[in-house]
């Protein structure tokens, strides 16, 4: 059994998935460390060997030497930077790929996050989380270098190379101490920027409702606060961030400073040349490069667990659904059966469609409407109901997942368009019979929505269809749905945005175009209802009644009193 996905294992897999280019990229970031380390030894050499004895001929090769070993600390650096860059731009793509089919997974998931905290961790978090390439090639080319750079003091004075052996790993250790705070501060505030994202979603996408009923003011209050509390997180992750990098400059100063005052000692004393002392010194100034790489490393290593634990988080979220692997029906006419379901606020409901029927349901409770449409749609996993949903005697759970979602469309009620042309949001998939788009269109009475631009179905659409009015985009919603023509169609309340006259427009396509087609309809609308074939009437999570709707308005006084509100 695969063990769930940590934020450790996530940083683990990140490394072996691109393992290749990491050990390519590590080994030439490690030689311009080396080569690093090498300029200030050889410009030691070079004072007490070429410039110190006067000779011209050694001084121009130590040039051409010091321009080559410049050449391929260059190169290296180039090399490498480029193959762990590859590495992360690669991997982050990988990782936003996986959340997306996570986050689009027909099986549906129980992580339970907004739209804007999904953003969130499929864009920073994602690029935060492959830092750990990064942060593993420089903390081996650090560690190359301050290895390098002690065998070489070690060669030029033995105390030295002693002091610095044991005074860098007491600083490392020292340094890493804060990484827990700053892998907590990083949490703190990636959540709180998620928060903070997911509610500038739904407040956008819910602007003009807030703008109807006055909450507006109210609203803009709540973002303020949770963008308060961002700030305040991000604050406190920058004032950790800031310590620790004051901390790293403040002792890799002092250790700076005692290297060279000792180096500085030991040349007076006589044990070290000039040459020498100049390479001491160069090797000690450059010591704080690595030094700080390492706490900079830690930094990196903190805000990739903390990331890479909301995205393992996100990952490893359970399926919602559990298919089979039955075949649906394949006529174009199917029949559904609800026996004894229990559903949330549904008890033991029990309703038929028959094959090409035109069904309305009524529900007093807009619960009962909401957990009627779900449970059609094939959104609720098995062991959330009692009872059989089936099309055709075949039970939806034992179904393959797309050979059920070929049979049943169930429009939601609140649905959403995609920035685009108007012809790629009625037909998602790309292709069509245009007679069939252009009669799905008529029968939702869109025709005019598509005529009212001199692009037709080509005219553009603003992310979430702003640009057009809650009614066209209810009715282009309708139009997409019609045109998929699934065996059988589910709609709820199609027609909450739209005029009588539209309406009456729209329940006479619906009947024409879906006559040889199983259709329910959950409704109140009277221009609906009077075109359905039957009525089911839900009422306490029961069905209380059924009939037509012109008997149903003659004989049932609250009936009566909810459609001709």
């Amino acid at each position: 059994m695969e063990e769930p996905l940590t934020a450790n294992g996530l940083l683990r897999r990140t490394l072996r998935r691109h393992r290749g280019r990491l050990v390519a990229g590590v080994l030439l970031l490690c030689a311009h460390q080396g080569a690093e380390v090498a300029v200030p030894v050889a410009i030691g050499v070079i004072i007490d060997r070429a410039v110190a004895t006067g000779d011209a001929t050694a001084i121009a090769l130590s040039v051409l030497a010091l321009a080559g070993l410049f050449t391929c600390l260059s190169l290296a650096w180039r090399g490498g930077a480029r193959l762990t860059t590859t590495a992360i731009e690669r991997e982050t793509h990988r990782i936003r790929v996986e959340i997306a089919q996570r986050a689009l997974d027909p099986r549906g998931h129980t992580g339970g996050l907004r739209d804007g905290e999904l953003l969130s961790v499929a864009s920073s978090d994602a690029e935060n989380t492959t830092v750990i390439v990064r942060a593993c090639g420089v903390t081996l080319a650090a560690t190359t270098a301050l290895v390098a750079a002690a065998a070489a003091l070690l060669v030029i004075d033995v105390p030295l190379g002693v002091g610095v052996l044991i005074g860098v790993p007491l600083i490392v250790l020292g340094l890493q101490r804060l990484a827990p705070l700053l892998t907590r501060r990083g949490e703190e505030q990636q959540a709180a920027l998620a928060d903070t994202g997911a509610l500038a979603t739904d407040l956008v996408s819910g602007l003009r409702v807030l703008r109807g009923i006055g909450a507006q003011h109210t609203a803009a209050q709540r973002y303020a606060a949770a963008s308060e509390r961002a700030l305040d997180a991000t604050l406190r992750t920058a004032t950790a961030k800031g310590v620790h990098r004051g901390l790293t400059s403040t002792v890799n100063g002092l250790f700076l400073a005692a290297v060279a005052g000792f180096a500085g000692w030991r040349a007076v004393d006589g044990a070290l040349s000039v040459g020498e002392l100049v390479a001491v010194v160069g090797l000690a100034q450059f010591i704080a490069e690595p030094v700080q790489t390492f706490g900079f490393c830690v930094q990196m290593y903190a805000i990739a667990k903390a990331s890479a634990g909301r995205v393992a988080a996100l990952l490893g979220t359970p399926l919602r659904l559990t298919p089979g692997d039955r075949s649906a029906p394949a006529a174009a006419d199917v029949r559904v059966r609800l026996d004894g379901v229990s559903y949330r606020t549904l008890d033991a409901v029990s309703l038929r469609a028959r094959a090409g029927e035109l069904l309305g349901v009524v529900a007093y409770d807009p619960r009962d409407a909401d957990a009627l449409r779900l449970l059609l749609a094939g959104r609720v996993p098995r062991a959330d109901y009692a009872g059989v949903v089936a099309l055709d005697d075949v039970p939806t759970q034992e179904l393959n997942l797309d050979e059920s979602r070929r049979v049943v469309l169930a429009e939601p009620h609140r649905t959403r368009l995609f920035e685009g042309s108007l012809r790629e949001n009625l037909l998602p998939g790309g292709d069509g019979p245009d007679g069939q788009l252009a009669g799905a269109i008529r029968a939702a009475a869109a025709d005019d929505v598509v005529d009212a631009h001199p692009d037709g179905l080509e005219h553009r659409l603003d992310e979430g269809g702003t640009n057009l009015s809650g009614g066209q985009r209810q009715r282009i919603a309708l139009a997409r749905a019609l045109a998929a023509d699934p065996p059988v169609l589910v709609l709820h309340d199609p027609t909450t945005a739209v005029d009588p006259v539209t309406e009456g427009l729209i329940a006479d396509g619906i009947a024409r175009l879906r006559r040889d087609r199983s259709t329910i309809v959950i409704t109140s609308s009277p221009m609906l209802l009077d075109r359905v074939d039957r009525v089911v009437v839900l009422d306490g999570g029961r069905v209380v009644a059924e009939g037509t709707h012109a008997d149903l308005v003659d004989g049932d006084r609250r009936y009566r009193e909810l459609v001709l509100r």
